[in-house]
């Protein structure tokens, strides 16, 4: 497929996305949100993708909204920003959380507003040590979107949460792994390595089993516990009928390295 605003490679089972705007630090139109839409997709349809490694192009990861593309025309109707976040960003978020396939997010620079909880989306988070993330929506009035105001509070809790959406400081790619936020802070030299190692990595495990981890995750997020122990099973009987798991019992009996085919 053409992508505008998307550099898409594949290589080793991982398919790497890299926001390509840079001249606006990545932010999104309409365009770069549908091309990851379609890119996510196109991942989970691809049995050869067994990863997604997610980044931005030149010195910040994602802006957020480009805000050239939403602002008010004089004589035209004042742009409904719900409609932005319905078919804009509410998918992008869908996609990631429901493709059974791992997404490792690499913040290589600033990830702020909407692309902050776009990396926080993902499955496992690794940013540059010169990485930087805003929740920078209160600034123009607007409150957290693309998942924030679920993932947030879940994740540091109300207090952390509120404080970094009302007043929009700063935070530390260090702080934020002290936080949950991110899996692990690299040197900027290394990101793109560190991180592609990782998805590749990912690439070689039972990807069927992983997806199912997964799908289990989301969940747990509104299942009781009888609910989720209920899911457990049922989600266990079906890893158990997968190839990888045959092989993963056959080469733990025969005390060698398990060759996992993602089926």
């Amino acid at each position: 497929m053409d992508y505008q605003h998307l550099i898409v490679q594949r290589r080793d089972g991982v398919m790497v996305i890299t926001l390509n705007r840079p001249d606006v630090l990545n932010s999104f139109n309409r365009r770069m949100a549908d091309d990851l839409v379609a890119a996510l997709k196109e991942a989970g349809s691809d049995d050869a993708v067994r990863a997604v490694l997610l980044t931005g192009s030149g010195r910040g990861f994602c802006a957020g909204q480009d805000l050239a593309a939403v602002l008010p025309v004089e004589g035209q109707p004042t742009p409904d920003l719900g409609d932005v976040v319905r078919d804009q960003y509410n998918p992008i978020i869908h996609a990631i959380r429901t493709l059974e396939k791992p997404v490792v997010c690499a913040v290589n620079g600033v990830a702020a507003g909407a692309g902050a909880n776009l990396a926080f989306a993902c499955d496992i988070v690794v940013a540059s040590e010169d990485a930087m993330f805003i929740q920078s929506f209160a600034r123009v009035g607007l409150i957290p979107d693309s998942g924030g105001t679920f993932i947030l509070p879940r994740i540091v809790g109300l207090q952390r949460a509120a404080a970094l959406t009302m007043l929009g400081e700063k935070l530390p790619a260090t702080r934020a792994k002290e936080w949950g936020l991110v899996y692990d802070v690299v040197p900027h030299a290394v990101i793109g390595e560190t991180t592609f190692d990782l998805a590749r990595r990912l690439a070689d495990l039972p990807t069927r089993g992983l997806g199912l981890a997964k799908r289990g995750f989301n969940a747990a997020f509104a299942n009781s516990l009888d609910e989720q122990l209920a899911l457990e099973e049922e989600l266990q009987r079906e890893a158990g009928r997968t190839a990888d798991y045959a092989e993963g019992v056959r080469a733990f009996v025969e005390k060698r390295v398990p060759r996992f085919q993602g089926r």
